[in-house]
């Protein structure tokens, strides 16, 4: 192992101390530092854990699937059909293509705490 991953695993390792403190933008290198600290596992397991998460998601929604996480919220597709645009450096007019996103709709429990804030 060089020096620079083992740097990296104990910086995760003592980067949150008791529960997650973050500002801003929640990473997946926070996600690997709070499975270190809750879960007790490796760096190279949180990373599997999370790697593995993060692909089934998106293989579930790429076949076409939706996908529901009780208390945050569903993942579910929609199509959008080509419109109208504008390149807004040049004014000129082009067709936006039609194509398929993903939307997130916040699921009661999430709805509710973020009531609060």
């Amino acid at each position: 192992m060089n020096h620079d991953h083992e740097d990296e695993i104990h910086a995760l390792e003592s980067e949150h101390g008791k529960s997650l403190d973050i500002e801003g933008t929640l990473t997946k290198r926070d996600l690997i530092a709070e499975l270190i600290h809750k879960m007790h596992y490796s760096h190279p397991q949180a990373r599997q854990h999370v790697d593995a998460f993060v692909e089934s998601i998106i293989e579930l929604l790429v076949a076409g699937n939706h996908l529901k996480i009780s208390h945050l919220g569903d993942f579910i597709q929609q199509d959008k059909s080509a419109r109208p645009g504008r390149n807004p450096k040049t004014g000129e007019p082009y067709e936006v293509s039609a194509r398929r996103v993903v939307k997130f709709h916040s699921g009661y429990k999430l709805k509710n705490s973020m009531k609060d804030l």
